[in-house]
């Protein structure tokens, strides 16, 4: 009755919302969220069947087990959330359509009640994906469509369990759920990076935690291995995100067709640089094993995740490890004004010195 009675009023705001555009767009989140709730069948249940595959209840058993250490060890909010499970025909639950013009790396943004302005646009169906993407492509803009392979709605709704956390390895399946769990704790509209660096931070304090417990403190360690591999992947991206913001300042001064050939001279470049660096990587890094189409909004997209997970692990670290004095904390620190939240972050950041 919950869920229904959300989704009610949910479809209320979607028919008052104006525009033909942007009902339909709400429509199909809607709609492609509630087919995801209705589909669902009772953890349990699946469990308890004969005909379930022993390697579908095995990850099923797993999952209740994480669920139950986020609730009785992490502290977090986790209600009715990954009690149902859904067998998904894809291997994403929704793809992120991401638009940036040809000669800026400042993404276009939409803008949704609740959760604030964000710089891309979420679809349960790639066509309407697609149909968007082709709007931004006539104008020019560079475009990204990226597969989505969980997300939250921020404890509106009880989440369900999906097969896109079921096929993945159990340490990324248990890390990935703490990881959403994580963000029914705190969202701040429009702040991407506060966001995915806090709960990826619980993420990744839960993985050490639930590593110890388990006797596999590799989980962890693979954990943080991804995690490094991120950031100095990031690095590279940083570095020639600076050479073509200095680029695309001569926009205008210089003619298009001499920008084009720079701008892909410098992502070619980048290619390559990540290609070489990502050969010592025991893992697939997060642009794959060979990076394909890079471009504006790849790079857009990419810039804004976990900058700031070092500064939230210290504050947990402040906080004795007591997860719920550390909630408050965050909290405490999302109601500061944004430049001085980023300052504390840093400031936080320079102080963490991961354990050995």
């Amino acid at each position: 009755m919950k869920q229904l009675s959300q989704i009610y009023l949910l479809l209320l705001l979607v028919t008052g919302l104006t525009g033909c555009a942007t009902a339909s767009y709400y429509g199909q989140a809607v709609s492609g969220h509630f087919g995801l709730i209705m589909a669902g069948e009772p953890v349990d249940q699946l469990i308890a069947e004969d005909g379930t595959s022993a390697d579908l209840k095995q990850k099923l058993m797993l999952s209740q087990q994480a669920r139950a250490f986020a609730r009785d060890v992490l502290a977090l909010p986790v209600d009715d959330a990954f009690t149902e499970f859904v067998h998904l025909d894809r291997p994403w639950v929704v793809v992120n359509l991401v638009a940036v013009p040809e000669f800026s790396l400042r993404p276009h943004r939409w803008c949704y009640p609740v959760l604030g302005c964000q710089a891309y646009r979420g679809y349960f169906d790639l066509d309407d994906a697609r149909l968007e993407q082709r709007k931004f492509d006539r104008r020019g803009y560079d475009t990204f469509i990226g597969g989505v392979t969980a997300y939250s709605t921020l404890g509106w709704f009880d989440d369900p369990l999906h097969s896109g956390f079921t096929d993945l390895a159990q340490g990324r399946m248990v890390a990935l759920m703490f990881h959403e769990l994580a963000h029914r704790v705190l969202y701040i509209e429009g702040d991407t990076a506060f966001n995915e660096s806090f709960a990826t931070a619980v993420e990744l304090e839960g993985l050490k935690l639930w590593s110890t417990r388990s006797g596999d403190p590799d989980l962890f360690e693979r954990a943080l291995q991804r995690l490094r591999q991120r950031n100095q992947t990031l690095a590279l991206v940083q570095a020639t995100a600076s050479q073509l913001d200095t680029l695309y300042a001569q926009h205008g001064q210089l003619p298009d067709p001499a920008l084009r050939e720079r701008k892909s001279e410098l992502l070619a470049q980048l290619a390559q640089d990540y290609v070489t660096l990502s050969a010592q990587w025991s893992q697939p890094g997060p642009l794959g094993t060979r990076p394909e189409g890079l471009n504006n909004a790849r790079i857009a997209l990419f810039r804004q995740y976990n900058q700031y997970v070092p500064g939230f692990r210290q504050l947990l670290r402040d906080q004795g490890g007591q997860f719920p004095a550390f909630y408050q904390a965050v909290e405490r620190l999302s109601r500061l004004p944004e430049r001085q939240r980023s300052a504390r972050l840093a400031e936080l950041s320079e102080r963490f010195e991961e354990d050995l």
